[in-house]
């Protein structure tokens, strides 16, 4: 998150991505990378927007999901000793419930920067400048995406120059895995390919290379064939020094 002009709308869209059935989504934002003053604004955006998003109680919420089994609910539980519990933090293990909980103060080191949360709780990493930011990206396995927050446009592009993933969205979340006009897919450690509409089609698809030639005009291949010699040579430089327009059909 670098320099937005709207907290508000940040949290908004950066807590729907992240409590989006419970952080059960491979999309989650899965930390946030902020200065310390950036993070002291966004803990009451992020309250309000939790709030008005699942009520006071968000365990009883109708909109709030359950984590999908107790394997997965001691896992996720056992990342809050991580950082600080800013906000919520409350579990259940009968109902497998997991607050909205985000954590401040994370170090890199700390549990829950050490694998895909896959639930809903949100680690807010400080940082000290955009440059640093980039960096810690770049020292980690390509995600499969990247958000980059900013009123500034030089900000979000400079993040896309930098840095390398799936994705890239500018100023939200989950949105573009809606698009079929985007291609959706990761990078090295995040995914191969690429989906959605004709993009998934072409994944799926082997353009093979094909060379038909008829069984004539064999003395046009003698250059190949040994033995070589110097005017062998000297006719195959002169050859390939002519541009000839060649013919190709894909079957």
């Amino acid at each position: 998150v670098a320099d937005p002009c709207d907290v508000q709308n940040v949290a908004r869209r950066v807590a729907w991505g992240r409590f989006f059935n419970a952080g059960q989504t491979c999309i989650a934002p899965d930390y946030v990378l902020c200065s310390v003053e950036m993070q002291e604004k966004l803990m009451p955006a992020l309250r309000e927007a939790i709030t008005e998003f699942f009520g006071s109680n968000p365990r009883e919420s109708p909109d709030f999901g359950r984590i999908v089994g107790d394997k997965q609910f001691r896992r996720i539980r056992a990342l809050l000793c991580s950082g600080r519990v800013a906000i919520g933090g409350q579990t259940d293990e009968n109902e497998r419930y997991i607050a909205p909980t985000v954590l401040a103060d994370v170090l890199p080191s700390d549990p829950a920067m050490q694998e895909e949360i896959f639930g809903p709780i949100l680690p807010i990493v400080v940082v000290a400048s955009m440059d640093e930011a980039i960096d810690f990206i770049n020292a980690r396995p390509r995600p499969l995406a990247i958000y980059a927050f900013s009123c500034d446009s030089k900000v979000v592009n400079q993040v896309l120059e930098r840095t390398s993933s799936g994705g890239l969205r500018g100023n939200d979340t989950l949105m573009p895995v809606t698009l079929t006009s985007l291609p959706f897919g990761g990078i090295g450690n995040s995914g191969l390919g690429k989906y959605h509409g004709k993009f998934t089609c072409d994944t799926f698809t082997h353009h093979r290379g094909c060379l038909h030639r008829n069984m004539g005009l064999e003395a046009l291949n003698a250059l190949r064939y040994p033995p070589y010699s110097q005017q062998k040579l000297g006719l195959l430089t002169a050859t390939f020094e002519i541009k000839r327009k060649g013919m190709c059909t894909l079957l």
